[in-house]
């Protein structure tokens, strides 16, 4: 049922758009098109002006013909950087990129496999209960999009989010939660060379910190990272002020607590050791979620892989994504593997075949639904 040739030239037609987060209207408006000429009305939320972007999220309801509860289908419009001017290439089974940019097959992979889906559905008269499809914006700048959606718009039981990457039949059931942590130490300047002992260095006070900060991977639900350090004008000034910008996740918030609460402890500790100061700042970026193998969506995808022909596979990930602003938001919800490899790289790449096989088992989790 599924049109392998139609798939991969719509997804090389979706690859080629530029689309980077908040800068999403392009590809809005392309599959504002495609499924307008499905016969479906679509429409775009406030999200955008919201969040700065020039675009919204876009909202469609797709009729059932048969009564069971309603599911939503999601997935993401924007890409990561380098990701302008994308030119896909085809080597044999392989999509890939040219190794300048991104592919953009996170997450055009999952918008793909959701349009064939619908396609294969209407195409083939397959019964089906209401479908909700949400595309979308900034989910790579910190999940914004979803979290500035109306879920009260969104009348489903269960939702499926295309944008996991491994196996198909891998699905995503726990995620961690997240902590943006800013951090500004301050020390004092002084001159490098003539008085040195007149100046408390921001550098040092950060270095300290960090060094005996636990980073990494901290435990199996947890880790910790340390990622941009700006600071200093010259190197004949005791440099004043140093900025950070790191994060903590775990899958259990308790322990998302603790470490951030050591790595704070970390800073302030350096600093009095050394006679600077420190604004330490974290905020919430996404909760974590976890799915019981008890629960029904589980279910539906058990038997959904039977028919697809897959292995389930349920398994955690370190990562954050729509998924967990929506189980948040009340709805269950599962992050499903679309086959995207080698994301956020210049080597990204997908398999066709994998392309396929995950329209496939979409199409199997929609009418497996009960």
């Amino acid at each position: 049922m599924v049109n392998r040739q139609r798939m991969v030239d719509e997804f090389l037609e979706l690859v080629r758009i530029d689309s980077l987060t908040y800068k999403e209207k392009e590809m809005a408006e392309c599959l504002k098109a495609k499924l307008s000429n499905m016969g479906l009305s679509v429409e775009e939320d406030d999200a955008g002006i919201k969040i700065g972007g020039n675009s919204g999220n876009l909202i469609c309801k797709i009729d059932g013909n048969k009564s069971v509860p309603a599911v939503l289908l999601m997935a993401h419009m924007d890409t990561v950087t380098p990701g302008i001017g994308k030119k896909p290439v085809i080597d044999g089974n392989i999509i890939r990129t040219d190794g300048t940019t991104v592919l953009g097959g996170d997450d055009a992979a999952g918008i793909e496999c959701i349009l064939e889906a619908i396609r294969v559905l209407k195409e083939n008269n397959l019964p089906h209960g209401d479908i909700f499809v949400v595309f979308t914006v900034a989910e790579e700048g910190g999940l914004w999009g979803a979290k500035n959606l109306d879920i009260s718009r969104i009348n489903a039981k269960y939702a499926f989010v295309m944008d996991d990457g491994g196996n198909i039949g891998h699905v995503a059931v726990n995620a961690p939660a997240q902590n943006k942590i800013d951090v500004i130490v301050t020390g004092k300047a002084a001159h490098a060379g003539m008085e040195p002992e007149k100046g408390v260095s921001a550098i040092q006070i950060a270095a300290e910190a960090i060094s005996n900060m636990k980073l990494g991977r901290i435990d199996d639900e947890t880790t910790a990272n340390v990622g941009v350090i700006n600071g200093g004008q010259a190197t004949n000034i005791i440099c004043d002020k140093v900025e950070i910008k790191a994060e903590a996740r775990s899958r259990d918030m308790i322990k998302l607590q603790s470490q951030t609460e050591h790595m704070k402890e970390c800073f302030y500790n350096a600093a009095q050791k050394y006679g600077g100061s420190i604004d330490f700042k974290s905020e919430l970026l996404y909760p974590s979620f976890s799915i019981s193998e008890q629960d029904d969506i589980i279910k539906i995808l058990k038997e959904a892989s039977k028919k697809a022909g897959v292995e389930l596979v349920l398994e955690a990930t370190g990562g954050g994504s729509d998924t967990n602003i929506i189980n948040s938001k009340g709805i269950k919800a599962v992050d499903v593997s679309v086959g995207m490899d080698k994301v956020h790289s210049v080597e990204e790449q997908i398999c066709i075949d994998d392309l396929v096989k995950a329209a496939e088992f979409l199409i199997a989790i929609i009418t497996s639904i009960k």
